[in-house]
């Protein structure tokens, strides 16, 4: 039998029984007591009656009700914790797509740079290339204009000098003509 069917039962039998403290036993008590009163046990069991009816309507019906109550507060809140569940899912998600889509924009931006910092290298390198290779026309120009300047430097020394030899050869003074025709046969000699 089930643990509720004995509850109902105790309260039964020890009516039937009809319990006496005193202890003493005796043949017309027994029978008494094998049979019991009707009365008393049509009062006792209406009693009993009212009584479970008082704790059906006042105790288990509230209790029942507060047990409800508190079972749908708590499938509500096991809801409320499932979709806050699926929310944070979501999030997590988007916060991952986020950081991945970041990683990407952020490697973009990293090989941009090189390959801006590869441009910029090559054209400095033009650049670089390009002003060596001035500087080396305008050292070449420097040295040119330096080697005729020095070339008209030794001509003009070689005159002066030849002047100067051919008056004291000649013992006089040196015409225009005689200057002339001396100093290109010098040259002559000279650039053989």
């Amino acid at each position: 039998m089930k643990k509720r069917n004995l509850i109902f039962l105790l309260p039964i039998s020890l009516l039937l029984t009809g319990c006496d403290v005193s202890g003493e036993l005796n043949g017309d008590a027994f029978i008494g007591k094998l049979i019991p009163n009707w009365i008393s046990f049509v009062a006792q069991l209406g009693a009993l009656l009212v009584l479970i009816l008082v704790v059906i309507i006042f105790g288990y019906k509230p209790i029942k009700k507060i047990i409800n109550k508190r079972q749908e507060h708590i499938m509500s809140e096991i809801e409320e914790a499932e979709k806050s569940k699926a929310v944070w899912q979501e999030n997590e998600l988007k916060s991952k797509e986020t950081v991945l889509a970041s990683n990407r924009t952020a490697a973009d931006i990293v090989a941009e740079a090189k390959s801006n910092a590869e441009v910029e290298r090559n054209k400095i390198l033009e650049q670089t290339a390009f002003d060596v290779e001035r500087m080396k026309k305008d050292a070449e120009n420097d040295i040119a204009r330096m080697e005729v300047e020095a070339q008209e430097n030794i001509r003009k020394e070689m005159v002066s000098v030849a002047l100067d030899a051919s008056k004291e050869l000649l013992g006089r003074e040196v015409t225009s003509e005689d200057n002339t025709r001396l100093l290109e046969e010098f040259i002559e000699d000279v650039k053989k």
